[in-house]
C-alpha cells in the first residue's frame, strides 16, 4: 500500500484595509521611519479597527477562500488548526468559533498557541492527522490580531507587529509531494525575554496589572535576536541532513516575518540567495503566527508543483523550527 503524504491544495491570506505606517508611528512614539526601517525593514503594518471584530473573523475570511479554491462544502471540513496567541477570548478556542461562523458543522478544531512558531506546529500536527489516514480535509490556520496586545507607548515593540490571517488545505495523496519532514524545538527558559507579563493564572488581571501596562507583549530584543537566528539556521541544517538534501535543492525558504534582518543572517548563514527568500514584513510587519500562510499566499502563483520549501520560524517561550515542504501544484493555475 502506498504511503499517505499530507499535500497543501490551497492556501489562503488576508489583511485587514487599515494601514499603520511608519509616519503615523512617528504621531505616537519617539521614533522616525529610517530608525523603525533600519531596524526592521517594515514599512508599514495592518490594523483590524472595526468594532466587534476579533481574530477569528480574519480567519473566517481565510477559510472561505480556501474552500473556493479546493472546491470544498463546509460541511466536508473535518477538523481546524488555528494557531493564535491572540484568541477572540480566554475560552472557548477560536477553532471552534470559526467552524461556527463558516458553518463547518462536521469538524472539531481546537487553538495552539506557540507564538511566531504557533502555524509550523500546527501544520505538522495538521500533517499527521492526514498521514494516519483518520481525517481527509484538515484546515490550519495562523492568526493574530497583534494590535489587541501591543503597547502603542512603547516604541521597542509597537513598530514591530500587525494583524493578519493565513491558512492552508491539507488533503491527502499517494504522489511524492507534501509535508515531508519537520524539526521542531522548545525551551521553556526563553520566555522571561518574550512573553506578556500578565492575564494569566500566574498573574490574573487586576487594576494594579492593567495601570501598570501588563497585558502587552515584552521583549529583550537582543537575546531574542541571537537566539532566533541560530535557531532557524540549526533546524533547517538539521532537517535537510535529515532527507539527505543540500541548501542547493531548495527552491523556497519561508521564513518567520519578524525583522529584516534576522531573515537576512538566516539566508545568509544558509547560502540561500535573497531570490529564494520569501518576504512581505515590510508591508505586513510581524503578524505573529500568520506571516509564513502570509508569505505562501502572496507567492502562491510563483511556486510550481515539485518545489522544495523550507518554512521556519522562531517564537516566544522559546519555540522554534523547520519543516520540508514539496509543494503539491502548480501556484499560476
Amino acid at each position: 500500500m502506498s504511503k499517505i503524504h499530507a499535500a497543501i491544495t490551497g492556501v489562503g491570506g488576508f489583511v485587514p484595509d487599515d494601514i499603520l505606517s511608519n509616519a503615523d508611528l512617528e504621531k505616537l512614539v519617539d521614533t522616525n521611519d529610517e530608525w523603525i526601517t533600519t531596524r526592521t525593514g517594515i514599512k508599514e503594518r495592518r490594523i483590524l479597527r472595526t468594532p466587534g471584530k476579533a481574530t477569528s473573523d480574519m480567519a473566517v475570511e481565510v477559510v472561505k477562500q480556501l474552500l473556493e479554491k479546493t472546491n470544498t462544502r463546509p460541511e466536508e471540513v473535518e477538523m481546524l488548526i488555528c494557531a493564535t496567541v491572540t484568541g477572540d477570548m480566554v475560552f472557548p478556542d477560536t477553532a471552534n468559533t470559526i467552524l461556527d461562523k463558516v458553518g463547518a458543522k462536521n469538524a472539531f478544531g481546537y487553538d495552539i498557541n506557540a507564538a511566531c512558531s504557533g502555524f509550523l506546529y500546527a501544520l505538522t500536527t495538521g500533517a499527521k492527522f492526514i498521514e494516519s489516514g483518520m481525517y481527509k480535509k484538515v484546515i490550519v490556520i495562523g492568526a493574530d490580531k497583534m494590535s489587541s496586545i501591543i503597547d502603542y507607548q512603547d516604541r521597542a515593540t509597537c513598530i514591530i507587529f500587525g494583524d493578519g490571517a493565513g491558512g492552508v488545505m491539507l488533503e491527502p495523496t499517494e504522489e511524492s509531494v507534501g509535508f515531508i519532514d519537520a524539526v521542531l524545538k522548545a525551551d521553556g527558559a526563553g520566555r522571561e525575554f518574550l512573553h506578556m507579563k500578565a492575564g494569566g493564572s500566574l498573574k490574573p488581571p487586576t487594576q494594579e496589572t492593567v495601570a501598570q501596562r501588563e497585558h502587552y507583549v515584552y521583549q529583550e530584543g537582543k537575546s531574542v535576536f541571537k537566539a532566533a537566528v541560530m535557531g532557524m539556521v540549526n533546524t533547517t541544517q538539521e532537517v535537510l541532513k535529515r532527507n539527505d538534501m543540500t541548501v542547493d535543492e531548495v527552491h523556497w525558504m519561508v521564513p518567520h516575518q519578524a525583522n529584516l534582518r534576522i531573515i537576512n543572517s538566516v539566508g545568509e548563514m544558509l547560502g540561500i540567495p535573497p531570490e529564494r527568500v520569501m518576504l512581505n514584513i515590510y508591508k505586513y510587519g510581524n503578524t505573529t503566527a500568520g506571516t509564513i500562510p502570509l508569505c505562501l499566499w502572496e507567492y502562491e502563483s510563483q511556486l510550481k508543483k515539485g518545489d522544495n520549501l523550507i518554512l521556519t520560524a522562531f517564537g516566544g517561550g522559546f519555540t522554534w523550527g523547520s519543516i520540508l515542504i514539496k509543494w503539491a501544484y502548480d501556484g499560476r493555475k
